[in-house]
């Protein structure tokens, strides 16, 4: 039923085209009166946490214990590298799949699908023997399948559930949970195959977890989850809300083919240039998230501070160490980081590329020094790979924001898929496997000792920090079009 009072002017200077630019728009009641989320978008909201922090928790088990799992499976750096690599070749690809899906299908039977599945094959993983190392690789690349379904689908809901005021919050908090949980899967790692003396019950806790993430799925999210137009996201003025004239072709519900949607973010030139600052992002993180933990062990034998592993099992403190520091800089970094692009905005439009492009610098940096000191002075090793970490932290919410508001919602999906393919296809897919060729390259050409195995694994984290520095360079190209860009997706 029509109701006048919900029948918004436009504004006077698109009043007076004739009666075709006279149209006006209808704003269902529940929008226009729509100022503050309800307690329960906060619950939804909460439990996707949950799950996102059960999600990376997963990722890293494997570089917590990756010196027992080289053991177990006798993998040189090159394979264990490889390891990785199957798991976000794996979840990179079907990554776009499921953007695709997720702009024109149910997104809660779509995430409860994905956490069922991973949950299910990391399990299974925990049973495979010694003699079948590829049946392992090849459970990691299907729990990378699982994980995509989630990691493109969720921050789009979460994005739906919130006005622009609130969005960056609750992505900030949505994203504190990737190094939160990246954190905690060295914790849990390390943890497990210390209390049991076993690593392989290091993955069978996640399942349980994510057993109840599913639960909670089910009975929290609600069946359709709405998503917003962008007159849903108008612009509130004066108490009332100003929404611009339909434009044929422009706004319309029409559903758009994958490959018209991927054509059009090709001509966004904040989504290309942030897509490949945040791919230098991915590359360094992927690397240091693999091999930070073997790389210190290597360090502390060479200093003489601890003995040779030689047996089976390996309990170094490193991954629990290290898993601390990504979650304490995790918080603070991505709190910080959506606190300065707060306030930054308001004096400057081009804030949050600026931001990025200013940490990735400064990381780089941090990272360098980390290389140099390693041999003579492991404390101070610590303390500037985690202001690495503490400024690589700062991009994750100011990253994704900049994607929500220079991306349209019917097309935020597909972005964010098409972002995660080319991120993890020139990022931390490949650096993983590229670390441990270099590394492995280097010894052949040396003696065999264990200080050369320190020493290439050092110079072959120089290609990190000239990958940071690309990164940095990417975040300034972006802020040039950045203006430009939102206008056009606001329009």
């Amino acid at each position: 039923h029509e109701n006048p009072a919900l029948q918004l002017p436009l504004p006077l200077d698109e009043q007076n085209y004739g009666a075709t630019a006279a149209r006006t728009r209808r704003i269902p009641r529940e929008s226009a009166s729509r100022h503050s989320p309800a307690k329960r978008d906060y619950v939804v909201a909460g439990v996707l946490c949950y799950a996102n922090l059960i999600n990376f928790m997963d990722w890293f088990i494997v570089p917590g214990i990756l010196l027992d799992i080289q053991k177990y499976f006798k993998l040189g750096d090159g394979d264990a590298g490889l390891l990785q690599t199957v798991f976000i070749l794996c979840y990179m690809l079907a990554a776009p799949f499921f953007g695709y899906l997720g702009d024109r299908q149910n997104r809660k039977i779509i995430l409860g699908a994905g956490i069922f599945f991973w949950s299910g094959v990391t399990l299974g993983s925990s049973f495979i023997n010694e003699s079948y190392s590829w049946m392992f690789f090849l459970s990691r690349g299907l729990v990378g399948i699982g994980t995509a379904s989630y990691s493109t689908i969720a921050p789009t809901i979460i994005a739906d559930l919130f006005e622009e005021g609130k969005r960056t919050t609750m992505l900030s908090v949505f994203y504190i949970f990737i190094p939160v949980g990246s954190g905690l899967g060295y914790v849990l790692a390390s943890s497990m195959a210390s209390a049991t003396g076993d690593w392989h019950w290091a993955f069978r806790v996640t399942p349980c977890m994510g057993t109840l993430a599913l639960v909670l799925l089910i009975l929290v999210v609600p069946r359709r989850t709405q998503r917003r137009t962008e007159a849903h996201r108008a612009l509130s003025i004066s108490g009332t809300i100003r929404v611009a004239a339909e434009k044929p072709g422009v706004q319309g519900t029409g559903k758009t083919t994958w490959c018209e949607d991927v054509i059009s973010l090709g001509k966004n030139w904040s989504f290309v240039w942030s897509t490949l600052g945040l791919t230098a992002m991915a590359f360094v993180t992927g690397a240091l998230g693999l091999w930070v933990p073997l790389f210190l062990y290597r360090a502390q034998v060479v200093q003489g501070l601890v003995p040779l592993c030689l047996q089976e099992s390996c309990n170094s403190p490193n991954s629990l160490i290290f898993g601390g520091i990504t979650i304490g800089t995790g918080i603070l970094g991505v709190v910080a980081g959506a606190e300065v692009a707060r306030r930054l905005r308001k004096i400057n439009n081009k804030a949050d590329p600026l931001i990025c492009a200013a940490s990735m610098f400064l990381s780089a940096l941090c990272l360098y020094i980390a290389l140099v000191v390693a041999q003579m002075n492991i404390l101070l090793t610590f303390i500037f790979i985690a202001f690495g970490e503490l400024f690589l932290s700062v991009n994750w919410a100011v990253v994704t924001d900049i994607l929500l508001y220079v991306v349209t919602p019917r097309r935020q999906s597909t972005a964010i898929a098409l972002q995660i393919l080319v991120s993890h296809l020139l990022g931390d897919a490949g650096s993983p496997y590229l670390i441990g060729i270099i590394s492995n390259a280097i010894q052949a050409k040396n003696p065999s000792s264990f200080q050369w195995s320190f020493w290439s694994l050092q110079y072959s984290f120089i290609v990190c920090v000239f990958v940071g520095v690309f990164g940095g360079s990417f975040f300034l190209l972006t802020s040039f079009y950045i203006e430009e860009d939102r206008k056009e997706a606001v329009q």
